[in-house]
């Protein structure tokens, strides 16, 4: 007969660790959509996110007896998401070629004056805004995905993920100033790709 478990996180932890395989599957439930979700963000294609997806949870069992209720659950686990999406981009054979990013950011002259004025950084301000048509979600998705590593996790964990900035380093083991650094520049990429992609279909 099948174990009914529907206490809060830490205790179906405890009683995974006690054995109980319910217990297990019902944290994979509770976790998967998220786990899904955030493993598409960073790889921007479902075969590999599939991939992700299954070695987060393979390392979560292999892992559960480790975990230490200082930090939450949720956390932790975005901790063993993002490190095997990023371990899993490191040994993807074949890899597009990055293209330059610095196309989308402001361009500044000598005085401090704006040197670049094609892109109006006014109308993409709200990045999540933008993500949210359905006409730019997958060009949106795609072109996040094609972030290097360093700035795409961060932003993904911050701004797509909406954890807060303590968190988010937590989860990447950096200081909050590097996350806060990270995900501007993250931001200011993206929002000059969304940029152009809107005054494309203008």
């Amino acid at each position: 007969m099948a174990t009914v478990v529907n206490g809060p996180d830490d205790e179906t932890v405890a009683l995974a660790r006690a054995g109980c395989p319910d217990a297990f599957a019902q944290l994979v439930r509770r976790h998967v959509r998220t786990v899904y979700r955030v493993a598409l963000r960073m790889t921007g294609n479902a075969a590999d996110a599939e991939d992700v997806l299954q070695e987060t949870f393979l390392q979560l069992h292999r892992k559960l007896d480790t975990f230490r209720s200082e930090s939450k659950f949720s956390t932790w686990l975005y901790g063993i998401a993002t490190n095997a999406a990023l371990m899993h981009l490191r040994t993807r054979r074949s890899r597009p070629v990055e293209a330059p990013l610095d196309d989308y950011l402001p361009r500044f002259d000598d005085t401090g004056t704006y040197a670049r004025l094609d892109i109006d950084y006014s109308c993409a301000a709200r990045v999540d805004a933008m993500v949210e048509q359905r006409e730019l979600a997958r060009a949106a998705l795609a072109f996040v995905a094609e972030l290097p590593d360093l700035y795409r996790i961060a932003f993904v964990l911050r701004d797509l993920e909406e954890l807060d900035t303590e968190e988010t380093a937590q989860i990447l083991g950096v200081e909050i100033a590097a996350v806060r650094q990270r995900v501007h520049r993250a931001r200011l990429i993206v929002r000059g790709r969304l940029n152009q992609l809107v005054g494309a279909d203008s």
